[in-house]
């Protein structure tokens, strides 16, 4: 495809590049969220390959209910940590299975009020003055942890972690700006290849699982009702009821990513395919990884990132980074070294990857003229950043914490459903 002007995509949603160019801007996109697609499992106690296959299939059972037409990546879902990690330790992986495939079984439900009430309440809810500050707070809540990783080593400042995050944020820039064609569209990927060996150099890498780990490595799954190895016929109600009211937090984050989407493709995914297809394909995904061993699933900023500053949208790119997923987790040795990725590295691509996601919140509000010398839009953008971005979260129990992201969608949607369109 040719480049017609700067603001242009190098390929539309359903355009599919040529076969290496598409290797390319997959494996970038697979780079780009696999660390933290990790981190959820390791964090709970699950296995790492089990996860990484999961979030591949579930991408793939994504793509296949919206018939290919939203480019998500579906990837371990934060959200569900605290009540994993419990209901694992004192029953075992049934119970967080049970709550894995009841978070996904939520979903489909949803969707099917959605497709019955259809979308037309969604303008009314998430008009331009609520949509821009949600978009700006889903990329500005994650600074501080871009930030912090750039910059500290165990939880110590480290002149090294800085240097290196600092010349991955600057390759990235340099790449995306000034590089031409293939290596144009790739600035996510070469900025990790140039941080991982300025890293090396450094010694900031840990070789030593890539050594250990063989070529051949089938994930250990955990299958609904095995708890290790033998059967469990039981039902944890518990596991139910702790995770399925989480599906608040991250139906926000659903429609947060949709938004995002939205802005920068120019396509309305509210309505094709549907809010109820996108939902449905969230919940299957998650109904697989429950299934199989995985943690719940969701769709990811990162790779919202990757598609903002590389100026690729295409359905193709983001399927075939869900098969490198589910392949390499079936291959120990490139598993061992896309996981020494160190966390300097992953933060220098956060410095980038997060502040494009909030500058498309910006242009919605540049691109709709919102105005604010008028008070009711200050009064809405104000307190959702700042709660946002802050994460002024509300934790109910020891299990269920809505995060301040949620907090500002809803908060968001109130304000602006209550304050009189009058106000000046």
């Amino acid at each position: 495809m040719v480049k017609k002007e700067n603001n242009a995509p190098l390929y539309k949603l359903y355009e599919r590049p040529p076969f290496p160019t598409l290797i390319g801007l997959s494996l970038q996109h697979l780079f780009s969220m696999f660390g933290a697609t990790i981190l959820v499992p390791l964090l709970v106690g699950l296995n790492p390959s089990v996860a990484l296959f999961s979030s591949g299939i579930g991408t793939l059972i994504h793509l296949l209910v919206t018939k290919g037409r939203v480019p998500a990546y579906m990837g371990s879902s934060f959200a569900f940590i605290i009540p994993m990690t419990s209901l694992l330790k004192t029953f075992g992986y049934p119970a967080v299975g049970q709550g894995v495939v009841a978070v996904g079984l939520c979903y489909l439900v949803i969707a099917l009020l959605v497709a019955k009430v259809g979308t037309g309440w969604m303008d009314r809810i998430f008009p331009p003055e609520v949509v821009g500050p949600v978009i700006m707070v889903i990329g500005l809540s994650l600074a501080q942890t871009a930030a912090q990783s750039g910059t500290q080593i165990n939880g110590q400042y480290d002149w090294r972690a800085f240097l290196v995050a600092g010349l991955t944020l600057l390759v990235m820039i340099f790449t995306n700006q000034y590089l031409k064609g293939f290596l144009g569209m790739i600035p996510v990927l070469i900025g990790i290849v140039v941080g991982y060996v300025l890293a090396l150099a450094f010694g900031l890498v840990d070789l030593s699982g890539i050594g250990q780990a063989s070529w051949f490595s089938m994930p250990k799954f955990d299958f609904l009702f095995m708890n290790h190895g033998h059967f469990d016929g039981n039902f944890y109600p518990l596991a139910m009821l702790t995770m399925v009211p989480l599906v608040l937090v991250t139906l926000s984050e659903h429609i947060g990513h949709l938004l995002v989407l939205k802005k920068i493709t120019e396509h309305d995914f509210f309505t094709d395919p549907g809010l109820n297809k996108t939902l449905a394909g969230d919940g299957l995904a998650s109904v697989f990884a429950g299934l199989v061993g995985g943690p719940a699933v969701t769709s990811y900023g990162e790779n919202i990132g990757v598609m903002q500053l590389s100026k690729v949208y295409s359905v193709w790119v983001i399927g075939g980074a869900a098969v490198f997923a589910a392949v390499f987790a079936f291959i120990g040795k490139l598993t061992a070294i896309i996981q020494s990725v160190p966390a300097a590295v992953t933060g220098g691509v956060g410095l980038m990857l997060y502040g494009v996601i909030a500058a498309a919140g910006l242009q919605v509000l540049v691109d709709n003229k919102v105005d604010y010398s008028q008070k009711r839009n200050l009064l809405i953008a104000g307190p959702v950043m700042v709660i946002g971005i802050g994460n002024f979260h509300l934790a109910l129990t020891s299990q269920i914490d809505f995060s301040g992201v949620a907090l500002a969608t809803v908060l968001g949607v109130i304000l602006n459903l209550c304050l009189p369109k009058s106000t000046k």
